[in-house]
């Protein structure tokens, strides 16, 4: 499975800049054009961040902090267009794995992204209830029997734990679940989601995937 980076970056072009490199360099990116939008994005699967200093309405050292608050455990590599020490020291002492100064060439980003991977390890397993998604072995178990899930409703299983009983749109739902651009009708999703809940009511699971009609879907 790629790995998923949430890119947030303001400047419209470079921000397409770097989608498509990381595309290139077998990344699955998504798009955030500013803080709001990249707090409110992390509650989505995420295995990494590239995180612009200077956004519109924050400073990326206060986005990462606020991430790390609420428990974002991910690496975060930052871009910014200053080369001092202290302002590289600010990022690390905000939470950053690494600091990358404009201009750049896409394959250090990607190599330091890799490396910053690395160092974080595997993703560690997610719970919920009697539910196990452990996503180094890609196995769903319910209280330790196996659940035959496919790929994409591993992903929507995935995104659907890690918001912890909260509510996930439909949209957030669509993003975790296929490539960015994939054309994904609502009946589509509807029965991706349908089949998820028969193989969990079929395992005998405490966990039920409740519907907030026309908003999204929560896992209580």
């Amino acid at each position: 499975m790629k790995q998923r980076i949430l890119v947030v970056e303001d400047d419209h072009a470079l921000r397409d800049v770097l989608l498509r490199g990381l595309r290139d360099e077998d990344f699955d990116p998504a798009p955030a054009a500013d803080g709001a939008a990249a707090l409110r994005l992390a509650g989505e699967a995420f295995d990494g961040v590239v995180l612009d200093v200077g956004l519109p309405d924050a400073d990326g050292r206060d986005v990462c902090q606020a991430l790390r608050a609420r428990g974002f455990t991910a690496p975060v590599v930052f871009l910014t267009a200053h080369h001092d020490l202290a302002d590289r020291l600010s990022g690390f002492s905000a939470g950053g794995d690494d600091y990358l100064a404009k201009p750049f060439h896409l394959v250090e980003l990607a190599a330091r992204l890799r490396a910053a991977l690395r160092r974080a390890g595997p993703p560690a397993p997610a719970a919920a209830g009697d539910l196990l998604l452990d996503p180094t072995r890609h196995t769903c178990t319910v209280a330790g029997k196996p659940v035959d899930l496919t790929p994409t409703e591993f992903r929507l299983l995935a995104v659907l734990i890690a918001a912890a009983g909260g509510l996930v749109t439909r949209r957030a739902l669509v993003r975790a679940g296929w490539p960015e651009g994939a054309r994904v009708s609502d009946n589509t999703l509807d029965r991706y989601l349908s089949r998820l809940r028969r193989k969990l009511r079929a395992a005998g699971s405490d966990r039920t995937l409740a519907t907030s009609r026309g908003i999204g879907h929560r896992l209580s």
